[in-house]
C-alpha cells in the first residue's frame, strides 16, 4: 500500500503539471471505487487549478470551486500523460488539462478514491486526523501527552491517524528500530524522553524515504514510472529471521493489529 512518502513523491511529481493549469474536463470510466466517484465530478470543466497539497495520504487538488481529493488505496497510481496515449487496463479516471495532458488514475484493486468537495470546507474524511509527522505540531510532548493511560502497543499507537497521520506499517517499524523502542511496549509506559527520540526518528525515516522516492513494494512507482529506492535502506521491515544490521542478533517477528512486525530483541527495549 502506498504510504505517506509514496504519496508525497507522487504529489511532487504531478504538481508542476497541474498548478496554474485549467481542468478542462473529467472522464470517468469506472465509478465503483472504494467510494463511488463523486457525481459532481462529471460536471467539472474549465476550472483553474489553484494548488496541490497533501493531507495524510490524501492528494488534494484545490480548484476555484472546491477540492478534488484522491486516495491511492492499495494499488492506485497517478500519471501525467498525453491525452492521446492509449488506455491501459484499470485506467478509471482522467482529468483533462488545457495543456493537452491528462492526469490519469489507474487502480487495479479499486480501493482508491476520487472525491469532490464543493466550497471551502474540508471533507469529513479529513476532520479527525492528527498532526502531520513532518510538521511543527508533531513532537515528543504530543506523543507523551496523548499516550498517558494507553495500554495499546506503541506500534499500533503511532499508526493511529488520530495520533499522527501517515505512519504506516513500514515506517512505524523502521522508526521504532531507530528509536530503540520495542514495538509491543504499551504506549502509556514510555517516557517523554523516549517519545522525543521516537518523534525525531519518525521525522528522519519519512524524510529519507521521501528523498529516496518512496519504498518499492509490489505496485508503487513514482509519477514518472520509476521505482522508489528506500527499500534498499530498510533495517527491520520484512527481515525477520535475518541478522540485525546494528548488532547481529537475529530479528524476531510479532503481530500488531493483524500486521506482522519485525524487530531486534537486543536493540529495541
Amino acid at each position: 500500500m502506498p504510504e505517506l512518502p509514496e504519496v508525497e513523491t507522487t504529489l511532487r511529481g504531478i504538481r508542476p503539471h497541474l498548478e496554474g493549469r485549467i481542468l478542462s474536463a473529467v472522464t470517468v470510466r469506472e465509478s465503483r471505487l472504494r467510494w463511488p466517484v463523486s457525481e459532481a465530478l462529471y460536471g467539472l470543466k474549465d476550472c483553474p487549478v489553484i494548488a496541490l497539497r497533501r493531507r495524510a495520504k490524501y492528494l488534494l487538488i484545490e480548484l476555484e470551486a472546491g477540492q478534488l481529493m484522491i486516495h491511492l488505496g492499495m494499488s492506485g497510481t497517478l500519471r501525467v500523460v498525453d491525452a492521446a496515449l492509449p488506455l491501459r487496463k484499470h485506467d478509471h479516471v482522467d482529468l483533462l488539462l488545457d495543456s493537452g495532458k491528462v492526469l490519469r488514475f489507474n487502480d487495479p484493486r479499486r480501493f482508491g478514491s476520487v472525491l469532490y468537495q464543493p466550497g471551502a470546507e474540508p471533507h469529513a474524511l479529513l476532520a479527525a486526523l492528527g498532526p502531520e509527522p513532518l510538521g511543527e505540531d508533531f513532537h515528543g510532548d504530543w506523543l507523551f501527552r496523548r499516550s498517558r493511560g494507553r495500554k495499546v502497543a506503541v506500534k499500533s499507537f503511532i499508526m493511529d491517524n488520530a495520533t499522527v497521520v501517515g505512519v504506516g506499517n513500514i515506517y512505524a517499524q523502521e522508526s521504532l528500530f531507530l528509536a530503540g523502542i520495542h514495538p509491543s511496549r504499551p504506549a502509556g509506559r514510555i517516557s517523554r524522553e523516549r517519545y522525543q527520540r521516537l518523534a525525531d526518528a519518525i521525522k528522519a525515516v519519512l524524510a529519507r524515504a521521501i528523498e529516496a522516492g518512496g519504498t518499492t513494494l509490489k505496485d508503487f512507482t513514482r509519477a514518472d514510472g520509476q521505482p522508489g529506492y528506500f527499500a534498499q535502506s530498510l533495517h527491520v521491515y520484512g527481515r525477520a529471521g535475518q541478522p540485525c544490521l546494528q548488532c547481529g542478533t537475529l530479528l524476531k517477528a510479532d503481530r500488531h493489529g493483524q500486521r506482522s512486525t519485525s524487530y531486534c530483541p537486543q536493540c529495541q527495549r
